[in-house]
């Protein structure tokens, strides 16, 4: 058990697959009580029974992140629990791929919706109640590298993504000049990992949804959420490549983006399967991505 986890009081969106889950169970193994939220309920009081076995702490708010009363739902439950908040990671995301003007705007306005405006409410929620509770917390925002460095046929994911990135650093600003230093602002930037992401993502290239090369493993993103819960820094990038990426956009920005932009077209467009359009699990849950890996993808 990690004794430096014990008691915290932990709040994750996007709970019912991937990282979410994955950070769920050893937050769980390391004595934290935990708020888990995300729109799959069944899904969620598996894990929450999961976590109980751990002998720890552990509620399920079912929630769309993007709605304004089901996200402060969560605050008010974890409060009305535990009396506290010492960590929120807003980790729900989605994403529509495919030719911007081919994708339906109702679909890009409902990714910006998830991934950035909830991120927004559950920052604004967890601020707050940080704020409250003597301005001490952590905050951590699951971003990704195409929030630097922006990629083709995810052009509301990758318009997101930069929202958040600039969310956070705005926020560090603020918390600086107010003299705020024991609430943390935390932003995770992985490469593509393998999960359900791509499983759950819309799709209307006419090709199988595919990851971003080079593919990594889920489980460096979710060391990384556990890791700074007690070791907060303001931006990690994750996964293989992260790096060099970080340091080639800085100094070489148009060489960075235009090979970012030849390996995503050739792994989407040219070299992937084809496949039917598909709206994923942007607009309606689906059964299917309910653990952390996907095991389709992990295994190439």
């Amino acid at each position: 058990m990690n004794e430096k986890l014990k008691g915290l009081v932990v709040v994750i969106t996007g709970a019912s697959s991937g990282f979410g889950k994955g950070a769920a169970r050893k937050y769980a193994e390391g004595g934290a009580n935990l708020v888990l939220t995300a729109r799959r309920g069944d899904l969620l009081d598996e894990l929450v029974a999961e976590c109980q076995n751990f002998g720890t702490n552990a509620i399920s708010v079912p929630a769309d992140v993007g709605i304004k009363n089901d996200i402060e739902s969560v605050a008010q439950a974890a409060v009305s629990e535990f009396g506290r908040i010492d960590v929120w990671i807003n980790n729900a995301g989605a994403a529509a791929i495919g030719n911007f003007a081919e994708v339906p705007i109702e679909d890009h306005v409902q990714v910006i919706q998830t991934d950035l405006i909830g991120a927004m409410r559950g920052s604004h929620l967890a601020l707050k109640q940080f704020m409250t509770q003597g301005n001490v917390g952590i905050l951590i925002n699951v971003a990704s590298m195409i929030g630097k460095v922006p990629a083709p046929y995810y052009a509301s994911y990758t318009a997101a993504k930069f929202g958040v990135v600039g969310l956070d650093a705005a926020l560090r600003q603020e918390l600086k000049e107010q003299k705020i230093d024991s609430i943390k602002v935390c932003t995770v930037m992985p490469m593509a990992m393998d999960t359900s992401f791509f499983e759950h993502a819309a799709n209307y290239t006419g090709k199988e949804a595919v990851p971003i090369p080079p593919l990594d493993d889920a489980q460096k993103v979710i060391d990384v959420l556990i890791d700074l819960a007690t070791n907060p820094r303001d931006e990690t990038p994750v996964g293989m490549g992260s790096g060099i990426n970080t340091f080639l956009h800085n100094v070489a920005p148009a060489l960075s983006e235009a090979m970012m932009g030849k390996i995503t077209h050739s792994a989407q467009i040219e070299n992937a399967p084809p496949a039917p359009p598909s709206p994923g699990n942007l607009r309606e849950t689906t059964a299917q991505g309910s653990e952390v890996k996907d095991p389709k993808i992990a295994k190439k």
